[in-house]
């Protein structure tokens, strides 16, 4: 018998709480969230940005690392409904891009969202308190409005995030926080790095290696992050990599 949506919910939050106990890795647990948001709110996409600690946002995160799919993740980080919501701390929803992008209202993301294949787009804070650190964005490829239920559950998943990305710290030290912060857009870039030596070697796109890469991290207990740097100090192999697929 499959599992009812709230039963899918219930598993979401004790999976994700169990990612905040054992073996603990920010990015992974990132991606691990949009992959379930899309699987929860039946949307096409999702994507997460944090603050840099410096008055601007970069993505961190995504369902899927297909090409234009990151490129449209990181156009999100300076306009859209994500930037928007980071901007306000609420929630900011668009039920059909192509009437925004005809008034203009995000002159780049809107196209951009269109060009890629979506059609609707809402955004939901992660909040600190009254700080807001980041944002989950939800894409879809048709013109729907999301309705408050989506957008109430997008919320708690956005929330339980923000408890995951301070991992139990003394949240409320702001040094701390930007501290753990930055890393994390740190431990991003090194990934990105490793995702391209991946590409390259096996032929794939950066999905598929995104792909392999977590694999293999979950395959040895490691981090995400952790393995990304052996790959760039040669300590992994790309070949060592795609043996474990």
């Amino acid at each position: 018998m499959s599992a009812t949506p709230d039963q899918r919910l219930a598993r979401t939050f004790v999976a994700l709480a169990d990612t905040l106990v054992v073996g603990f890795d920010v990015l992974d647990f990132l991606a691990a969230l949009t992959e379930r948001s899309v699987e929860l709110l039946e949307v096409d996409a999702a994507s997460v940005i944090l603050s840099d600690q410096r008055g601007g946002w970069r993505p961190a995160a995504g369902s899927s690392e297909r090409a234009d799919l990151v490129e449209l993740f990181a156009v999100q980080a300076r306009q859209g409904p994500c930037f928007d919501c980071v901007a306000e701390g609420r929630p900011v929803r668009s039920g059909d891009l192509a009437t925004e992008a005809a008034l203009r209202r995000w002159p780049r993301f809107a196209p951009a969202a269109l060009d890629a294949g979506f059609r609707a787009a809402s955004a939901v804070p992660m909040r600190l308190r009254e700080q807001t650190v980041g944002a989950l964005t939800l894409l879809k490829q048709a013109p729907v409005d999301p309705d408050d239920n989506t957008i109430a559950v997008g919320q708690a998943l956005a929330d339980v995030a923000t408890i995951g990305i301070l991992h139990n710290r003394a949240a409320s030290r702001a040094e701390l926080l930007a501290e753990e912060l930055e890393a994390t857009l740190r431990r991003r870039a090194v990934i990105e790095q490793a995702k391209g030596v991946l590409a390259e070697h096996g032929g794939v796109d950066m999905h598929e290696a995104f792909t392999a890469l977590r694999r293999y991290a979950h395959d040895q207990e490691r981090g995400l992050s952790e393995v990304a740097r052996d790959l760039a100090d040669g300590t992994v192999s790309p070949a060592d990599v795609f043996a474990r697929g």
